[in-house]
């Protein structure tokens, strides 16, 4: 799929979601258009625009994929969220955004690589979806950002560790307080193991 194809798919499935317009309207601009396909797996399975998975397939951190942009310097690099609008629940997402994994220092693949290197530590490191099995499937962004010349990330930047303290994460303001800039999108849906609908 292009990267145009791809973009108009993004758009159509955000507008379906009711993510954008909507939850993650801060995060993603309505005429938001990629730069780069981010393409995201957990074993086996390949993350595609709201498809459906099960808590217990997402335990491992997720493989990270995406070309060079073609217009970026060679030397970019990168910041990955993977945040949740959905927590606690759908209906009442009080602790939105919750901040699952965040990495920064990514390159883009090159020659004969199928994941990304990471070339810093986890600025928060993975916590897989864990929705209650009473809940709706939540919704799961994977967002990547192009970082600024020279920017150093701690964890004091993005927050603690601590269960409680990955709640209630903005993302939007994070990026734009860093100079973040939006390149790639992608998303999920998940539910508790034991979730019937």
């Amino acid at each position: 799929m292009s990267l145009n194809d791809y973009a108009t798919a993004l758009t159509d499935s955000l507008a379906k979601a009711n993510l954008v317009p909507g939850s993650a309207s801060e995060l993603v601009s309505v005429d938001f258009k990629p730069t780069t396909k981010l393409e995201i797996s957990f074993g086996s399975r390949t993350v595609d625009l709201g498809n459906f998975f099960r808590a217990s397939e997402c335990k491992s951190p997720p493989a990270i994929s995406f070309a060079a942009e073609a217009n970026a310097p060679s030397s970019a690099s990168y910041t990955f969220i993977l945040t949740d609008p959905d927590a606690p629940t759908p209906d009442d997402p009080k602790f939105a955004f919750w901040r699952h994994y965040v990495l920064s220092g990514l390159q883009p693949l090159s020659a004969g690589q199928t994941v990304v290197t990471q070339t810093k530590p986890a600025l928060t490191e993975y916590l897989g979806p864990g929705p209650k099995d009473d809940s709706k499937p939540h919704r799961y962004l994977f967002l990547l950002f192009r970082e600024p010349d020279g920017l150093e990330l701690r964890k004091e930047d993005v927050g603690g560790e601590e269960f409680v303290q990955r709640r209630s994460f903005r993302p939007a303001e994070f990026a734009q307080k860093h100079g973040l800039r939006l390149v790639g999108v992608n998303w999920m849906t998940c539910a508790g193991d034991g979730w019937t609908g």
